[in-house]
């Protein structure tokens, strides 16, 4: 019998991935701690309650059953019947440089054979901090679900209960005849919607203008980097100029993207890469299902534009346009394209989507949501927390951003053999927003 079929878009990220691209999100977060041993002991508390979280017990195996010819070829969540907590929650020897064990094991891909997700606590060699690298793999939770299996494990807080959802009604084998012209517009209409995004994927492959900055070979390295920046200084430029939090956190990655490639020589003359801006089509409320619900827009980063402000309006302007549009249209939902493909064409044709990604976009810049109430784990309080983002095959850098608690939190993952200077784009993000507070001043 099979349970719970991973859908189309989750089917895809475990089947596109490979030893040298990993396809596990990740988040780090640092944590104050009030003892040396504060590390030890959270490491303890993140075993012992895992085991009673059900969504980190579940691993995923594939479907080979000819019985059910609809799911052959796929994969399925089931709970793992030898579940162990300790092969999960790790701890580490203490260390100075968290992003630098952060980066070491990004390196390393989940484990396949059981649940797909792990925790590496990380005492800091000081005794007053220490960190926790959490992964997830994309076919298991989207950045959403990841935080909610996380924060599972963290202490509890006081948060209102959620409202009872009314049960659906039984659904039979056959539709309802009543139905049917509904059905058939539906199939008609996700035709004409593949047919855009088909359309609307070549188009953007026209006269784009990246750097080979951002194109790598893959080496299976990699390396982290973070920077925080105030929220409110973002809201200073923002209630300036206009848009929303996030255009200005685009607008500041394409800043930082011209500095960046400025100083290390490569050039930003004529550079407008394409970025990925994915989207969740998953309320918070409904976090708790498991599978992807992710879209995305697609626009051109002015890196090129050496007028900081004209960077947010350029960035402004595209992503309106996009919104206009709305998440199913456009090159950046060609992730729900992945819903006509059947499982066995996601499993024969994994590596060859996994090598196109290059061709559809430069760099990722996603956002993952956090909430606004203080995290701790064992009494210590979260006091940094770095997203990280899966590395698409032939790209060099993703950046991911979060904000928690007056903070913006960017996280960086690069090729470590092709970005050797992640560190000087991290700086990068905060010189570009000290640019923007000055252009906006009288």
């Amino acid at each position: 019998m099979i349970s719970d079929l991973l859908a189309p878009l989750d089917l895809a990220f475990w089947n596109i991935e490979s030893d040298r691209h990993p396809m596990h999100l990740g988040a780090l977060g640092v944590f104050a701690a009030h003892s040396p041993t504060a590390g030890a002991h959270a490491a303890d508390l993140l075993a012992a309650r895992a085991a009673a979280v059900p969504g980190l017990r579940m691993r995923i195996r594939d479907v080979w059953q000819p019985t059910a010819p609809l799911a052959f070829g796929g994969a399925a969540r089931e709970p793992a019947p030898d579940f162990e907590p300790l092969d999960h929650v790790l701890l580490h020897k203490p260390t100075a440089d968290f992003h630098a064990e952060a980066g070491r094991l990004m390196e390393r891909p989940l484990e396949r054979g059981r649940p797909p997700w792990e925790a590496h606590v990380l005492p800091g060699e000081d005794g007053t901090s220490f960190a926790v690298l959490f992964k997830f793999h994309h076919a298991l939770a989207d950045g959403l679900r990841a935080l909610m299996l996380a924060a599972a494990i963290m202490d509890p807080m006081d948060l209102p209960e959620p409202r009872p959802r009314s049960a659906e009604p039984p659904r039979g084998l056959f539709p309802d005849v009543r139905k049917l012209p509904g059905l058939v517009r539906g199939t008609l209409s996700d035709v004409g919607r593949a047919l855009d995004i088909g359309t609307s994927v070549a188009r953007a492959t026209l006269g784009a203008q990246s750097s080979p900055a951002l194109t790598s070979s893959p080496t299976g390295t990699r390396r982290t980097a973070g920077v925080v920046i105030d929220l409110d200084d973002v809201h200073i430029v923002r209630k300036t100029v206009g848009g929303t939090v996030n255009d200005v956190l685009i607008a500041v990655v394409a800043g930082a993207l011209r500095r960046w490639l400025d100083e290390r020589g490569d050039g930003s003359e004529g550079v407008s890469p394409r970025a990925l801006i994915p989207v969740s089509r998953r309320r918070p409320r409904t976090a708790q299902p498991q599978g992807n619900r992710l879209s995305g827009y697609l626009i051109r980063l002015p890196v090129d534009d050496p007028d900081p402000l004209g960077r947010l309006r350029a960035v402004r302007t595209a992503m309106d346009r996009n919104k206009d549009a709305g998440p199913n249209r456009g090159a950046g939902a060609v992730a729900l394209l992945a819903d006509h493909v059947p499982p066995l064409g996601h499993r024969i044709g994994g590596p060859v989507v996994g090598q196109a990604a290059r061709l559809l976009f430069d760099i990722l810049v996603t956002s993952v949501p956090l909430p606004s109430l203080g995290l701790k784990l064992g009494g210590c309080p979260l006091t940094e927390v770095y997203p990280f983002a899966p590395l698409a095959r032939g790209q060099a850098l993703a950046v991911a951003v979060s904000t928690y608690r007056g903070k913006v939190h960017y996280g960086l993952v690069a090729d470590a053999e092709a970005v050797p200077d992640l560190d000087l784009l991290a700086r990068s993000l905060a010189e570009e927003v000290r640019v923007l507070i000055t252009a906006c001043t009288p």
